[in-house]
């Protein structure tokens, strides 16, 4: 997927609609890998490259509200960016996301430039 400029330092990148619960989505934002988290119908967007071994959590698994890297294990809270636990030390970014919309024409925005305030 990729994004669409509208002003305000958000963009849109996504259809609410596309996002299934449960489920991680990649998406290029002006050159940063996003992952777009749905949480029981609250989406979240953190960075999607794993601080530990740099691969995509985008293709994980999730559970709840932590994703959890494919390659060694690392899990991440979607709402800070925390990992949960070893391998990984660092947190994720997160980015401040806004839903434009209602019903089937909600749309997902984001800004990169800005860190999510959900947590």
């Amino acid at each position: 997927m990729t994004a669409a400029t509208l002003g305000e330092g958000f963009v849109d990148i996504a259809a609410v609609k596309d996002l299934a619960p449960g489920t991680a989505t990649y998406v290029d934002v002006d050159g940063v890998d996003i992952a777009l988290v749905n949480v029981d119908g609250t989406i979240y967007a953190i960075n999607d490259i794993c601080s530990h071994a740099e691969v995509s959590l985008s293709e994980g698994e999730v559970e709840g509200c932590l994703i959890e890297c494919w390659l060694h294990g690392s899990r991440f809270d979607v709402r800070t960016g925390e990992p949960t636990g070893p391998p990984a030390v660092e947190p994720v970014d997160t980015y401040a996301i806004k839903i434009d919309g209602e019903g089937e024409e909600a749309r997902v925005l984001i800004d990169i430039n800005q860190e999510a305030t959900n947590g």
